[in-house]
């Protein structure tokens, strides 16, 4: 990845934000130009702003993309790009597990639009790959996947005919790369690592010129437009991206190992274990490392109740990618999303919890862990 503490604009050691809604033109002739011109920085702050571009041009260089769209949110990103490519009598192949929020999309307002939706377990490369026909518009992916840490093949999966489109969220560009591996494009809830402080909500897609001009068009209309102070607390965020993120994979493979040593644990999920079903497609895929996320399971519901009411390092919150190490039960929050029976099939026990690693040091969060392990109620 470029080293993004050196790509600078302008000069500025730190960016401008630029609030202005709209800017003015010198006549007819230029107001005409700045307004057909696909994403000008310098018409209507929806059509794009110059702080956006900042924070655009700095994710297309971590991506190795030729361009990139901000977004007002991960899921305004992802709706954007899913009613680009597919409408009535198109169809979507996505994974079984994904983010609360495309799962929703897909089973509730697709449905409604026409679209027919195939989801596949992302495990099964074969199963996926036949899922794709020919009405097939765009093939959506999250890898690694939240809770439970699955990997996509991007390789065998990408490159078949319809749009590729992978959220790579949890990995982060430091440590995988999907346009190098035949994605189209890439997603990110900017919210979490690339933002890094939980203090801004934003999404962002990064991939050709020509595919990013077609979604341009539906983000216009539906008005998903990122603020210019969350761009620049975003771009802000990216120059310290491969430290924080470099960090976090250290402490997770660390605590990751101390769990699997844990006997109150009964599996770990985490890719950057030997133990991990798709290991070596780790080792290949994510060559930066395997992340700040990880989740494991305890035997009950009750014994994953008391360890999150007893941590004192992890904060029980929702997100991840901050500075700040958090917790959550999976199960409690995708609840609202998956019957009982959805959640089973998908592997979220009553027992899992799933970590965020954030910044603090390693020992402390895995003293932390082990005592709450170990505490009665």
């Amino acid at each position: 990845m470029d080293d993004l503490t050196s790509l600078l604009v302008s000069g500025e050691l730190a960016p401008a934000i630029h609030p202005a809604s709209t800017f003015k033109a010198s006549g007819p002739e230029e107001f005409a130009r700045m307004a057909s011109e696909p994403r000008h920085p310098r018409f209507y702050t929806r059509y794009g702003n110059p702080t956006h571009r900042v924070a655009e041009e700095l994710i297309a260089a971590a991506e190795g993309a030729e361009t990139a769209q901000l977004f007002a949110s991960g899921m305004a990103a992802v709706t954007a790009a899913v009613l680009t490519f597919c409408g009535q009598g198109d169809h979507l192949v996505l994974q079984r597990v994904h983010y609360g929020g495309v799962t929703s999309l897909a089973s509730g307002l697709l449905p409604r639009l026409g679209i027919e939706v195939t989801a596949v377990d992302q495990r099964d490369t074969q199963a996926l790959t036949d899922a794709i026909g020919p009405s097939t518009k765009l093939v959506l992916l999250e890898t690694p996947s939240n809770p439970l840490l699955h990997l996509t093949d991007l390789e065998q999966v990408s490159g078949r005919g319809p749009v590729t489109l992978v959220d790579s969220t949890l990995a982060t560009p430091v440590n995988q790369r999907p346009l190098q591996l035949g994605a189209d494009l890439v997603m990110h809830s900017a919210t979490k690592y690339l933002g890094g402080h939980s203090d801004l909500v934003g999404g962002v897609i990064a991939g050709s010129q020509e595919l990013l001009e077609r979604i341009w068009q539906t983000t216009l209309v539906l008005g998903a437009t990122a603020s210019a102070f969350d761009a620049w607390l975003l771009a802000r965020g990216l120059r310290t991206l491969q430290l924080r993120v470099q960090r976090a994979n250290e402490t997770s493979q660390r605590i990751a190992e101390a769990l699997e040593a844990n006997p109150a644990v009964t599996a770990v999920h985490y890719p950057g274990l030997l133990s991990h079903p798709q290991h070596d497609l780790a080792q290949r895929q994510m060559p930066g490392g395997y992340g700040g996320v990880l989740s494991f399971e305890v035997a009950d519901y009750a014994t994953s109740d008391r360890v999150i009411r007893t941590v004192e390092r992890f904060a029980l919150a929702a997100s991840l990618g901050g500075v700040h190490s958090l917790i959550t039960h999976p199960a409690a929050m995708l609840s609202g999303v998956l019957t009982p029976e959805q959640l089973d099939e998908a592997g979220v026990k009553p027992g899992l919890i799933r970590l965020a690693i954030g910044l603090e040091p390693a020992d402390e969060l895995i003293d932390d862990l082990t005592r709450a392990l170990a505490a009665r109620s």
